[in-house]
């Protein structure tokens, strides 16, 4: 090549560098940045897989996080086999969540979408990982509410108002020094109302969340209900020296009680 034609070539790929602009750093959030519901803090990793653990995250789990972030807790489920989707508002933070899940090897299990967490279909969840203030649980509790008897939902640090947390459990040490508990609730079937027990006996219970209160009636007598509790689809409760312990199941439930000197099944027909 001549010096001349050198030249050209060099002065052209200097136009076309001008041109294209300096190369772009890779976008990179900001902790305490705000953004359309919650300023963006991350989890601390060590609470994300105290998080997964409370929450019994399997390879069989579909979980979604809503204001998913850099898509922390989505990346770690799908590293534990599951699949997931983040929903998060911010397209910037969507874009650096699929390409940490790329770098992770797991874009196959973690998706993310760009959305509004309280427009999200979050009907396929089986587990709910969240990090949410308790203004924005409460406003998406009818949605939790309408999801499948079973499904968890496990939560940094914030719960809501009425419904107490099934199980907790804490982070120590590590990066973990501000907001590093884990809370579990687990969506209970509804089991409310009144229940035939046989042909003499009959069941009544009213029900906040997974705690029932109600009475059994014995013949003439209206004995108390203590211990009484649903896990997902699970019922125990006690009715003096008797102990309650089955699965609801629609307009029946069923199961095995302990007392009067031994056990044996039970089964009950909502009236």
């Amino acid at each position: 090549m001549s010096a001349r034609a050198a030249s050209v070539a060099f002065c052209l790929a200097v136009a076309s560098m001008t041109a294209a602009g300096p190369a772009q750093e890779p976008y990179t959030p900001r902790v305490g940045q705000p953004g359309k519901d919650v300023v963006w803090v991350p989890t601390p990793p060590e609470l994300v897989e105290k998080m997964l653990d409370l929450a019994q995250v399997t390879k069989d789990d579909y979980v979604i996080d809503l204001g998913s972030g850099d898509g922390r807790n989505i990346i770690a489920a799908a590293r534990r086999g599951a699949r997931g989707l983040g929903v998060e508002f911010n397209p910037e933070m969507v874009a650096l969540s699929r390409r940490l899940a790329e770098e992770a090897g797991v874009a196959e299990r973690a998706t993310f979408a760009q959305g509004d967490m309280f427009e999200a279909d979050i009907s396929k969840a089986t587990v709910m990982a969240l990090y949410l203030l308790p203004v924005n649980l409460e406003k998406l509790l009818p949605k939790f509410q309408a999801l499948a008897p079973g499904t968890r939902i496990v939560s940094n640090t914030f719960g809501f108002q009425e419904w107490d947390p099934d199980a907790r459990a804490t982070v120590e040490g590590g990066a973990c020094s501000n907001w590093c508990e884990a809370l579990l609730w687990i969506v209970p079937a509804s089991a409310a109302g009144a229940w035939r027990l046989g042909d003499t006996e009959t069941l009544t219970l009213t029900q906040l969340h997974q705690v029932l209160y109600g009475s059994l009636r014995i013949g003439d007598r209206d004995v108390p209900l203590t211990g009484a509790r649903m896990r997902g689809y699970d019922i125990t409760f006690t009715a003096g020296d008797r102990v309650y312990s089955g699965r609801v199941s629609g307009k029946t439930m069923a199961g095995t009680v302990t007392g009067d000197g031994g056990a044996r099944p039970w089964r009950a027909t909502r009236l």
